[in-house]
């Protein structure tokens, strides 16, 4: 049983936070002994983020720099996706074995253990998937997946913001620094076709078969009056509704909330949320989840379109003030996932900007 699982929404999520931050979420961190340092929960995530874009940067040609490195403000930091398109960036095919390792630390910089490893399995799938369609569909390449570094992490203003992006096919992970006063991680998105591998050696392999898993023993467990208000519909969409926009929005109905669920459907609920929210390393889950209990947990709700058995296509949403979780799978016989965390005000690091360029002097050449 997950840990969170054992304890009720609200006090799972603050008990999470305080796990992960090791003292109250609001409180100011003590960096290693010495004196204390009052500080964002995540500078340490941003210190470690940027120490890992130097050390890519460094490795890199002229001609890599020159693919790899944009503006901040350049559009394409809000241009993302999830499909096999053609993407600015460097790709993997173009980095050397050193250069893929520093860029495995960047990526590790940004995700959980857990996170990393479907991160990474996610790649994987992609010769399985080209294996199976044997060039009949679009290129699939485990190497056609990009970095992108927004900014300049070697900036000695310690609050410059910047960013950085790794995606493919499948797997789309944004991530915002201003500095030592924060990191925002999103939109945050993983897939994977297929969802089941069915022949093979690796026949078996589900990476986000907990996502389902947990989601389809929540709405079984529904009896008759709950399932009228969390079966939106009787047939599933076929993707997310949020698609790749630039920025979510609430998605209505709701469904059921919180309050309406028993001891155990709460939980259940819970760990799902925990779950999508420990992708990012724990600092920025701590994050994520401190918001969704300063909103209230009771705001929070669980909506499903489609079967309820294994094999049927369906979809399920979790969404409360702050947050939309959105999962699918539905494409190819229902065994092709998309699944997403978008945060309502600050995927891309808006809020963390909007609050920086709020507080900023004349001298970071910014209005207040």
């Amino acid at each position: 049983m997950p840990r969170a699982s054992r304890l009720s929404f609200a006090i799972a999520i603050a008990f999470a936070v305080a796990a992960i931050h090791g003292r109250p979420p609001l409180a100011s961190a003590h960096d290693g002994p010495g004196a204390h340092t009052h500080e964002a929960s995540t500078a340490k995530a941003g210190r470690e983020m940027a120490a890992a874009a130097r050390n890519l940067w460094a490795s890199l040609t002229p001609e890599q720099k020159s693919k790899i490195g944009f503006e901040f403000k350049d559009a394409l930091r809000h241009d993302w996706h999830f499909v096999p398109r053609p993407r600015k960036g460097l790709p993997l095919k173009e980095m050397t074995g050193g250069q893929k390792a520093l860029g495995q630390a960047l990526l590790a910089s940004g995700l959980s253990q857990s996170g990393f490893i479907k991160a990474e399995t996610i790649v994987s799938l992609e010769q399985i998937l080209a294996d199976l369609e044997q060039g009949k569909g679009p290129v699939r390449d485990p190497e056609l997946y990009f970095f992108n570094l927004f900014g300049d992490p070697n900036s000695g203003d310690s609050q410059e913001p910047w960013g950085w992006r790794f995606e493919g096919h499948h797997l789309a992970l944004n991530f915002t620094i201003v500095g030592d006063q924060g990191v925002a991680g999103g939109p945050t998105f993983m897939g994977t076709n297929p969802a089941e591998v069915r022949s093979g050696p690796r026949e078996g392999l589900r990476v986000l078969g907990e996502e389902e898993e947990l989601a389809r023993k929540l709405v079984k467990s529904l009896d008759d009056a709950q399932r009228k208000k969390a079966i939106v519909q009787e047939v599933a969409p076929g993707d997310i509704l949020s698609l790749a926009a630039r920025k979510a929005e609430p998605i209505h109905p709701a469904g059921i909330l919180t309050p309406e669920l028993n001891a155990e459907q709460k939980e259940l609920l819970n760990s799902i949320v925990v779950l999508y929210a420990e992708r990012l390393r724990p600092e920025l889950a701590g994050d994520d989840l401190g918001k969704i209990l300063k909103a209230g947990v009771d705001k929070v709700g669980f909506a499903w379109a489609g079967g309820l058995e294994r094999g049927l296509p369906h979809y399920y949403r979790i969404q409360g003030p702050t947050f939309l979780i959105e999962y699918d799978n539905t494409q190819n016989n229902a065994n092709h996932v998309h699944s997403v965390w978008r945060d309502f005000a600050d995927d891309f690091g808006e809020d963390l900007l909007k609050k920086h360029y709020e507080t900023a002097t004349a001298a970071h050449g910014h209005a207040k």
